[in-house]
Formats: structure tokens, C-alpha cells, sequence
């Protein structure tokens, strides 16, 4: 059975955005991205809310040729090759390949794709993620903090929802970021 994996970038107080929505403060030096690209390479499908993925469908249309940087050119094939679900009730077409869009969070849909998905299964963005927390579908977690204090804006983890949690392993990187990794238990 394929996992679902919550990964988020973050600050030391949790969050994947400021108040004026802005996570500049979260790009991966060369280290973190290859170490994150390690992480991505196990996922098969994507899954989505809106804001994420017109975050990420910039990837799309990266270029792959030798001059780009070798660390980035790696995570624009990874992204390019997966699939992506894209959970939305607004959006109306996609502007990358291998992508759906679904109307609705299902977490029984959720449970099939796990248990028939060849690969991993990835859920990104807190709004989409709280959901897939809240229905007790997350099995790994990981969390790349930052060493910066933000002091309000997204959270990555939703109010209101206890989840026992096994650390599995930790890694900690030359620009501070430390790296958690997290196996949900029962």
C-alpha cells in the first residue's frame, strides 16, 4: 500500500507563510533542495489544493537543459513525471500535464488511491492537508524548519486535531534548517 506524505517547509513557529502570504524566507539553499529532492523521488501523484499548485505548476515549464542548475533541473523532471490531483470547486483547467482536477476531497477516494498507486502519494498545502489530517489518511510527515520566527500567517497544521506521531529521523543542515521526519502510529 502507498504512503501519504505531508511535507512542508516552515518556519520555527509553523508557519509555511507570513501574514502578507509571503515565504521568500523558505527558499532552499542547494543542500536542502537536493536533500528535498531525495524526499520526492519515492511520490507518484500529487495531491493539490488550488493555491499550491499554481504555486508549483511553475515547474511545468522549467526548463530541463544542461545549463540549468543541475539541483533544480532534478526537481523539474521529478515534478514533471508524477501525477498531479488538483482539489478544487473553483479552478477550470490545468496548465501542466498529468493532472486532474477533483471537486471534492473524498477521503474514501483517498484510501483507494492509496491502496492501488503503485508509488507514494504526496498531499501539499495546509488547507488540503488539514483534511487529509483531520481523516487520519496522513502516514509520514516531514518538516524542514527554518531558522526564522515569522510570528503569524498559514499554519501547517490544522487547530483542534491530536495525532500521535513516532520520530523516524532528523537531519540537520549547514543554513540551520533541521529536517524531521514522522511516522504516524496505530
Amino acid at each position: 500500500m502507498a504512503r501519504l506524505v505531508y511535507s512542508a517547509i516552515t518556519s520555527l513557529d509553523g508557519y509555511v507563510a507570513d501574514e502578507n502570504d509571503d515565504f521568500s524566507w523558505a527558499r532552499p539553499d542547494a543542500e536542502v533542495h537536493a536533500f528535498v529532492n531525495d524526499l520526492e523521488r519515492s511520490i507518484g501523484t500529487y495531491l493539490y489544493g488550488r493555491r499550491m499548485y499554481e504555486v508549483m505548476v511553475a515547474w511545468e515549464t522549467m526548463p530541463t537543459s544542461d545549463d540549468q542548475d543541475p539541483v533544480e533541473r532534478d526537481y523539474t523532471e521529478i515534478w514533471q513525471r508524477a501525477e498531479k490531483v488538483v482539489y478544487s470547486r473553483t479552478l477550470r483547467g490545468v496548465a501542466s500535464a498529468r493532472t486532474r482536477i477533483e471537486p471534492l476531497f473524498d477521503p474514501e477516494a483517498i484510501r483507494a488511491m492509496k491502496a492501488s498507486a503503485p508509488q507514494d502519494l504526496s498531499i501539499g498545502g495546509p488547507g488540503l492537508a488539514a483534511d487529509a489530517i483531520r481523516a487520519g489518511l496522513v502516514d509520514e510527515w516531514h518538516q524542514l524548519l527554518h531558522p526564522v520566527v515569522v510570528g503569524g500567517g498559514n499554519h501547517w497544521l490544522p487547530a483542534g486535531v491530536r495525532t500521535e506521531l513516532e520520530l523516524i529521523d532528523e537531519q540537520r543542515f549547514a543554513s540551520g534548517v533541521v529536517h524531521l521526519h514522522y511516522r504516524t502510529r496505530g
